[in-house]
């Protein structure tokens, strides 16, 4: 293999010293503007590349946040980490990322990687299994700057970037009722976690709003996934009064709902109305079109670089802390419009 380039290489090419090179190639104030740029373009015809490590290791930075995420197999994680990585691009950041796979064990040891990798800035959204949360505590203590985003725990005093989850609940109820659906469905994640919480809490609050009864076997306690959009579908067939629509707590478990429906024989959306939450790639190619919530996941991506770079600067402690929330849009599509 070819012997990596140093800055020693490119002050002997010049005939200056290795401290002149170092301090051009980090735009010191002390360089004039001609040597920096001779030292730069030796650099490039010499193929030289920094040594991060030692970099880092002088400066105390890495220049690279960790992204801890529940799951790759979910589009919305992907979009959010387009949005991340944007904006880290533009701010001359790096981005180095974990899968919890949904594991409040595997979110520990990302947790633990991250550190290792001494980054500067944890962005973290929480396993759906999480129920200790005493890892991201101890990153605080650690005055490792970290913010949520999108699942979130509010009792850590940690910051975080979120869609208005319960307004987002809210006028997907509010849609299915405008659509003529009388007895409306929720199938729900977690509760532990905040945003999923706060979803049960809006589908509860427009039942209310618009006079229908909140019937308590009208919740199935789901875990995100298809197969808990089949089971619940079948749960609900079991009763003596049935429901004609269903709100799903993302995509995915919406998905697992029409799939049953379709399987049972139900015309979807003339006897039965179904809506998601995320507006998930594939949820207007499908058969019908899903109806959903879209939770601006680009945009999610930006404000929680934003939010996690402004900490890193301004340093975590006793630092307030921030709520970044995103406005939801409603999407209508085939599976619940009616009219």
């Amino acid at each position: 293999m070819k012997k990596p380039v140093t800055i020693n290489d490119i002050a002997k090419e010049l005939n200056i010293t290795a401290a002149t090179v170092s301090r051009a190639l980090s735009d010191h104030r002390e360089i004039s503007a001609a040597t920096k740029e001779i030292v730069r373009q030796a650099a490039i015809r010499l193929d030289y590349n920094p040594n991060k490590v030692a970099s880092s290791l002088r400066s105390g930075k890495t220049n690279i946040i960790g992204v801890l995420i529940p799951t790759a197999e979910h589009i919305f994680f992907g979009s959010v980490i387009h949005g991340i990585s944007n904006a880290a691009s533009m701010n001359g950041y790096e981005v180095l990322i974990y899968q919890s796979n949904e594991s409040e064990q595997f979110e520990k040891k990302g947790i633990n990687a991250f550190l290792s990798a001494r980054v500067d800035g944890i962005l973290a959204s929480i396993a759906k299994d999480t129920k200790d949360f005493s890892h991201f505590s101890y990153v605080k203590e650690k005055n490792v700057p970290i913010a949520f985003f999108d699942r979130f725990n509010d009792s850590l005093g940690i910051s975080s970037v979120c869609i208005d989850d319960y307004r987002g609940a809210f006028l997907a109820v509010e849609s299915l009722v405008k659509e003529g659906y009388k007895s409306i469905a929720y199938i729900s994640g977690p509760l532990h976690i905040k945003t999923f919480s706060e979803r049960v809490r809006g589908y509860k609050d427009a039942l209310e709003h618009y006079g229908i009864d909140f019937d308590p076997a009208f919740i199935y306690p789901g875990d995100i996934s298809i197969e808990a959009g089949k089971n619940a579908i079948k749960e609900f067939f079991k009763l003596n009064r049935k429901p004609d629509a269903v709100c799903a707590v993302e995509d995915f478990t919406a998905l697992g709902a029409l799939k049953e429906l379709k399987e049972m024989g139900v015309n979807v959306p003339e006897d039965f109305g179904v809506i998601g939450f995320c507006n998930d790639l594939f949820s207007e190619h499908i058969s019908p079109s899903l109806s959903t919530v879209d939770q601006q996941t680009v945009a999610m991506g930006e404000e929680a670089f934003e939010l996690i770079h402004k900490l890193i600067n301004n340093g975590q402690v006793n630092q307030r802390v921030h709520r970044k929330v995103l406005e939801p849009v409603l999407v209508i599509r085939e599976s619940s419009k009616r009219r």
